[in-house]
């Protein structure tokens, strides 16, 4: 290949051969094409060594692209000669590096070399911007010249637009490491805030709830989900999918019930395009979630339709949109779930039966609060931690009257309602400790009656009539803001008989008033 100039004939300047320059552009491994540029500089400029130092600006740093003891050498860009190189944007050529100010000895440290003289380039975009430095450094035997000064500007001019290219690859690389980095950050934290693990509870029904997703982790049967409103079906759902390996692929959920029966079909099975005058094709959630979990709640308001359609899906693992003949083929897990009595709704004729079976491959019950109130505790500590750092409230607890309260209420909500109350706690409540009178007064109510039902199979009528007045009392002066005259009034009887009363039950009104006043 023919060599050329950098200057005419007559400059006396050494040519070089256009081959540098095709190997540069052809280079694809980062090392080997700043390895390129260095070796090429120190043949060039006859120097111990010659480097490339790239301006990180959001960092304020110069760094050198290849390592050095398994580092990457980065520099503030305020200092030494290279630094000072970028904010003036001029050429240094400095012949005794060690008796000048600029120098920063740092990088002799770090190099393990002695730096006698140093020839700095600014390189720039189109646009003029300093976006890095070319360094040569200790001419071999001598000083650098401005003829060394005219070659290193040129070798500039010739790496900088394949710089600027290499940098932006790299930056676009690392920006896709980051990235990657997030993404499996980010699936972690999902997978651990779906797993079993955030299945709480201790109770048999709990640790039979969670073995049971243990057992079907590694495969794709269907499942179906039963259990009263606010048990968690969903929260079983997500757990289901999250410990499988189907965790990277997509969980669609969608509510049959919230869905207009007729525009259910389209929404699980897509609409084709054409069907009607104005409506584009869409895919439905069976396809959405292709190679993932398709959730389905409240299945048992699946209109009968519909349901036929789905069995049909499930036995056939293909969808067809409204409109649309071309069977696609997917491949599902469906998770359903319901709080109707399917077997009576197929008694009723409202659900079909071979549905039923299809989808009941696995039956997973989750249980009621009631079931497990050896739960709550542990569940209401957990809600209430929650909601206080959500709302960002210092953390609060409960006191030992009110958590036995909470463990005697039926809870008809289930564990939607105990989260709604610690939340309405962790907003309501100023004192640390929540005393039993800060409740709910359904919840209070509740758990009375539950614990007068449980009295009367236990105690003699005189026994429960005592607690109900102690009771009755201690709700009249709380009322009545422990004025002892109101109190006696809105009773009925004389102060004096209102303290008798309050010695013979041992009220303490002092600490039962700071109680009251304390959860306020």
């Amino acid at each position: 290949m023919p060599s050329r100039s950098i200057q005419n004939e007559n400059s006396g300047m050494k040519p070089y051969s256009s081959s540098f320059l095709i190997r540069l552009n052809q280079e694809t491994r980062c090392k080997d094409f700043f390895q390129l540029i260095k070796d090429e500089g120190s043949r060039r400029l006859e120097a111990e060594m010659a480097s490339v130092f790239l301006l990180d600006q959001a960092q304020q740093e110069l760094w050198f692209p290849l390592k050095e003891d398994g580092q990457i050498l980065r520099l503030d860009a305020r200092l030494g000669i290279a630094g000072h190189c970028v904010s003036t944007g001029n050429v240094i050529n400095v012949q005794d590096v060690q008796s000048d100010d600029r120098f920063f000895s740092g990088i002799d440290l770090h190099t393990k070399r002695r730096t006698r003289t140093l020839l700095a380039v600014p390189m720039r975009l189109p646009t003029g911007e300093v976006f890095g430095v070319f360094e040569a450094v200790n001419k071999k035997g001598k000083i650098f010249s401005s003829r060394d000064e005219k070659l290193a500007q040129a070798l500039v001019d010739e790496i900088s637009v394949p710089l600027q290219k290499k940098q932006q690859l790299e930056n676009l690389r690392q920006e896709h490491e980051h990235l990657e980095q997030q993404n499996v950050q980010l699936w972690k934290e999902v997978e651990g805030q779906f797993s079993t693990q955030n299945l709480m509870g201790n109770s048999l029904p709990m640790q039979r709830l969670v073995r049971v997703i243990d057992q079907i982790r590694d495969s794709s049967v269907d499942v179906l989900i039963t259990g009263e409103n606010g048990t968690g079906k969903e929260l079983v759902a997500k757990a289901i999918h999250f410990s499988s390996p189907r965790a990277r692929q997509p969980f669609v959920a969608i509510n049959c019930a919230a869905i207009p029966d007729n525009l259910i079909e389209s929404e699980l099975f897509g609409i084709g395009r054409g069907t009607a005058t104005g409506v584009d094709a869409r895919i439905g959630k069976f396809e959405q979630a292709h190679k993932g979990t398709l959730f389905l709640d409240e299945i048992g308001d699946l209109g009968l339709k519909a349901q036929a359609k789905v069995l049909r899906v499930l036995q056939e693992r293909v969808v067809e949109p409204v409109g649309d003949r071309k069977p696609i083929p997917i491949n599902i897990r469906v998770v359903a779930a319901t709080n109707t009595n399917l077997e009576e709704a197929i008694q009723n004729g409202a659900f079909r039966e071979d549905l039923y079976y299809r989808l009941k491959v696995v039956h997973i019950q989750t249980p009621s609060l009631r079931e497990i109130p050896a739960d709550i505790p542990l569940l209401a500590n957990y809600f209430l931690d929650q909601h206080c750092k959500d709302v960002d409230k210092p953390r609060k607890k409960l006191a030992s009257s009110a958590m036995r309260r909470l463990v005697e209420c039926d809870w008809p909500g289930n564990m939607r309602q105990l989260s709604n109350e610690m939340k309405r706690l962790a907003v309501m409540v100023r004192a640390v400790t929540i005393n039993e009178d800060a409740l709910d007064l359904g919840i209070k109510r509740a758990a009375k009656k539950a614990t007068m039902a449980e009295s009367l199979e236990r105690k003699s009528l005189p026994e429960i009539l005592g607690e109900l007045e102690e009771q009755i009392i201690k709700d009249a002066l709380q009322a009545c803001q422990f004025n002892q005259v109101r109190t006696a009034e809105q009773l009925g009887i004389s102060r004096q008989g209102l303290i008798k009363k309050i010695n013979r039950y041992h009220i303490r009104v002092k600490e039962l008033r700071d109680e009251v006043y304390e959860s306020l």
